[in-house]
């Protein structure tokens, strides 16, 4: 079995790479150029760093046909220190859920600490499943877990989220607070250091942003903070200079990225983005389905019932926060009933605005 890497050191990179293919919609952009870049995401059974886990046909996620719901799994983990079948626990995760026929895109942030069944293993964290069983246990776990179909991963480590920042030329970004942290390990490289106030984040400084976890609700309001960030650079990337030079972008980032997403399925992923927007994002689980558990002395999060659950992840599906209504929202049903809005966190960002000092 692979061992599952301990310790105080924590992943908390955000895999925003996935907006390239899914949300933002840019590879008829430019052609062949493009697309063998893309192809290079999708690793060899030697250049997989989850070569370890021995996989059937039977683990294999279902294949998208193209027009019923299209679920992602985003995975950001911490390479650092990593031995010879060793695998980071996901320590951030997010579920960017795509409707075709109502063009809406939901996020889902999923709590890391959360106790749930593991197929073969047992319970544990949901974090733990990648470490475990590759990407394809990861899917299975946390589809399971909001009842949705996943069919594609992508995963990312610290570099190549810092990569993707600095390739399409930093993102100017309202710091809700000051943030200080100081990380040991790797002597101090991943030390947090933010000031509060309108800023451009490149690359080292907007991985603290989105790391930060160091106040009184710890990974409620990072995760909350990493999906405000995501659809900052998704408007970034829209942006008629980054689709220009998307061809660069993806050859900066592609060395740090791993997904099962063929090169058809981005194509037919970025096609359907064009038309597609934010429609709402949300925690999982919510507040009021968190339940406090003990697991040999330590704190993890339970969930009170799994049914409401699931009622809870099709309801949040059906609403869509961008359009209007006397009350200021309105729902709008989707084709498998159902998913995800949550109000906009504190960090904002803005297209060309004037940077402040770090």
């Amino acid at each position: 079995m692979p061992r599952v890497k301990t310790g105080k050191k924590r992943a908390w990179l955000l895999p925003l790479i996935i907006v390239l293919s899914v949300i933002v919609g840019f590879a008829a952009y430019q052609g062949v150029g493009v697309y063998k870049s893309l192809d290079k995401f999708s690793k060899s059974k030697d250049e997989s760093r989850f070569s370890q886990f021995k996989e059937t046909a039977t683990d294999q996620p279902a294949k998208w046909e193209g027009t019923e719901r299209v679920n992602i799994l985003l995975m950001g983990g911490d390479n650092r220190g990593l031995k010879k079948n060793d695998a980071a626990r996901s320590d951030s995760m997010l579920v960017a859920s795509v409707d075709p026929v109502t063009k809406q895109v939901h996020l889902f942030s999923i709590l890391r600490d959360t106790y749930v069944p593991i197929e073969g293993h047992g319970e544990g964290r949901i974090n733990t499943a990648l470490a475990l069983g590759g990407p394809n246990l990861a899917m299975k776990t946390i589809g399971g877990m909001l009842g949705l179909n996943i069919q594609y991963y992508v995963y990312t480590d610290f570099e190549g989220f810092k990569s993707l920042i600095n390739a399409i030329g930093g993102i100017d970004y309202d710091v809700e607070k000051n943030m200080n942290y100081v990380d040991n390990a790797d002597g101090n490289r991943y030390d947090i250091h933010l000031k509060k106030g309108m800023q451009h984040l490149d690359g080292e400084h907007a991985l603290m942003y989105v790391r930060f976890r160091h106040d009184a609700m710890s990974d409620f309001t990072r995760t909350e903070r990493q999906r405000n960030f995501l659809t900052a650079v998704a408007d970034k990337l829209k942006s008629g200079w980054n689709l220009l030079r998307m061809k660069q972008i993806l050859d900066s980032v592609q060395p740090y990225i791993e997904t099962n997403l063929e090169v058809s399925d981005m194509l037919k992923l970025a096609q359907l983005g064009v038309d597609s927007h934010m429609a709402g994002q949300a925690q999982v689980p919510p507040m009021d389905l968190i339940g406090d558990k003990k697991v040999d002395g330590a704190s993890v999060l339970s969930v009170r019932n799994d049914a409401e659950l699931l009622a809870y992840v099709k309801s949040e599906l059906s609403k869509d926060s961008t359009a209007p209504s006397s009350s200021g929202t309105q729902s709008v049903n989707s084709t498998d009933g159902g998913q995800a809005s949550e109000s906009s966190a504190s960090g904002s960002s803005s297209a060309s605005g004037s940077s402040a000092s770090k």
